[in-house]
């Protein structure tokens, strides 16, 4: 039987699971969304590749509340490649996503979460 202190310590921070379950939101809305294009748009490549994107961004959320540790660096990637994306467009855009990458990059490295996934997946 687990200790107090080792239940608290393999406890899941809130922060991640607050960004989790929007990774998780943010995947199947624009999963859903998407969708739409291919009745409107058939056989268009690009709409395949926006899907897969979304469906990493679930998958990404999922697995960073399993405990999984790759899944958070995924969720890194994925948002650091709408930084990347965003470069191309508007400079808000590139503002917007630096920002979010900023926010994302420092509450997925803190301590606590280190810590959490250290213990979640011996």
């Amino acid at each position: 039987m687990p200790s107090i202190e080792e239940a608290v310590k393999n406890t899941r921070p809130l922060s991640l699971t607050i960004i989790g379950w929007v990774y998780i939101a943010v995947g199947a809305i624009g999963f859903v969304y998407h969708s739409t294009e291919f009745s409107r748009q058939p056989f268009q490549y690009e709409i395949v590749w926006i899907e897969l994107i979304r469906l990493l961004a679930v998958v990404s959320g999922v697995y960073m509340l399993r405990g999984h540790n790759w899944a958070r660096w995924l969720a890194l990637a994925w948002i650091g490649a709408h930084v990347i994306l965003s470069a191309f467009n508007s400079l808000s855009q590139l503002a917007i996503h630096v920002v979010f990458f900023a926010i994302l990059t420092f509450f997925l490295t803190r301590s606590t979460v280190n810590r959490y996934y250290r213990a979640a997946r011996p």
